[in-house]
């Protein structure tokens, strides 16, 4: 009988073994092996030094934005809605019909860039949500 291990440690032996799995398994279903990070990055033209940007990936006509972040001294000035645009095309140019996220912080950031609520789940704090998002990327091409 295999162990059972709880970890805070996440290697990369453990993200192959687990998403290449179960991307193997949803390929097999779907017929579809298009699973592709995405990254749209901001950085120090200095010292190329990576400041924030977006990241997810795209999977059988779905993108998934799995994290973004803007260093506060950049918000503001439109470099969010570019960053989150810059995704959303190469989502587009990569056949994606529909994006997902999920943010607890700035849900009005995303809905001001044509982003739905699909759901909120409450979390902690108490009076903090989960809020699920998601955009037709069909609707609003390039």
């Amino acid at each position: 009988m295999p162990d059972i291990v709880v970890t805070d440690v996440i290697a990369s032996s453990i993200v192959k073994a687990i998403e290449g799995g179960n991307d193997d398994f949803i390929d097999a279903i779907t017929g579809v092996g298009d699973n592709r990070p995405i990254a749209v990055v901001l950085t120090d033209p200095a010292s190329e030094r990576v400041l924030g940007g977006a990241m997810g990936i795209s999977s059988a006509g779905l993108l998934f934005l799995d994290s973004f972040f803007l260093p506060r001294g950049f918000r503001g000035r439109g470099l969010g809605t570019m960053i989150l645009k810059e995704f959303e095309d190469e989502g587009r140019r990569r056949g994606c019909r529909s994006a997902f996220l999920y943010t607890t912080n700035f849900p009005d950031f995303y809905a001001r860039n044509g982003w739905k609520t699909s759901g909120r789940i409450p979390s902690d704090p108490p009076g903090t949500f989960r809020v699920f998002m998601t955009k037709d990327l069909e609707a609003s091409s390039i």
